[in-house]
């Protein structure tokens, strides 16, 4: 059975980082986009990062370009998305998935394109 496993997030102060991981099994992880998305209390789930299983290549939404980097291991079948200088504004359930398709379409298309959720990790950043 395919499987997505969020672990590390946690209460962090504005300015601060954190780190969460993702694990993956049952699929063929390198023929998938892996993707971290988020979503607030009373908002959509939104795209915040994304990487190639197959080449490596990275697409980030424009409110995390430069704070967050999306890293994966495919030996591991692992993603990490390191998060730092954290803002009030990323406080949110993130949740990794996997996609058959492009990050390029993936990251802005969560709901549609999903194949697999995790069951999500809680980020909650402080002032």
């Amino acid at each position: 059975e395919a499987q997505l496993v969020e672990s590390g997030g946690g209460l962090v102060q504005a300015g601060g980082s954190l780190r969460l991981s993702c694990t993956a099994s049952g699929f063929s992880f390198d023929e998938y986009a892996i993707g971290w998305f988020r979503q607030a209390p009373g908002k959509e789930r939104e795209g915040v990062a994304c990487i190639s299983g197959s080449d490596g290549s990275t697409n980030y939404a424009d409110s995390v370009k430069g704070r967050f980097t999306i890293s994966s291991d495919n030996a591991k079948m692992t993603v990490d998305l390191q998060m730092n200088n954290l803002k009030l504004e990323d406080t949110a359930v993130y949740y990794c998935a996997a996609s058959q398709y492009y990050c390029s379409a993936y990251i802005n298309h969560p709901r549609l394109l999903t194949n697999y959720w995790g069951q999500g990790t809680q980020v909650t950043v402080s002032s």
